[in-house]
């Protein structure tokens, strides 16, 4: 009987050993491009984003939440293929150095310009002001000035 149970289980465990199974799944890439982020924020704007990152990280690309801001009510908003989104400007009078180094044609340079000539001569009353800040020249200013505004 001994016998016969063993011959069983050494036929069970040879006959059992199949090739393994691959289970492959396919997974979606992780979402990457630019978000646009507003509200009460410090800096508002358009920032990238990578997979991986986290709504912390978003938030702190955009300086970090305001005082007043209700992290409660985060809202996120995803476009349809095609749909425009309304760009927030950026503010001339307000913005910090690495935004305005990252408007088209203006650099670290210019943007440290910028910041320099609002010092000296307080905030700006209108964009074509940009024109008195030392090596901006109106083929510049004409490709920032949708991007612009010396307004909230």
């Amino acid at each position: 009987m001994i016998v016969i149970i063993a011959g069983a289980v050494v036929i069970g465990l040879k006959s059992g050993h199949s090739q393994p199974i691959e289970v492959s799944l396919d997974l979606a890439p992780a979402p990457e491009g630019e978000i646009y982020v507003t509200g009460a924020v410090s800096n508002p704007g358009i920032y990238p984003f990578e997979p991986g990152d986290t709504l912390e990280d978003v938030l702190q690309a955009a300086g970090g939440a305001t005082g007043d801001a209700d992290l409660s009510r985060i809202e996120l908003s995803v476009p349809a293929m095609g749909e425009m989104a309304e760009l927030q400007k950026v503010n001339i009078n307000t913005a910090g150095a690495w935004l305005l180094a990252a408007l088209p044609g203006i650099g670290e340079v210019r943007a440290q310009a910028i910041i320099a000539y609002r010092q000296q001569h307080g905030f700006f009353r209108d964009i074509n002001e940009l024109l008195n800040v030392e090596g901006i020249g109106s083929v510049t200013l004409d490709n920032i000035r949708d991007l612009i505004t010396v307004a909230d």
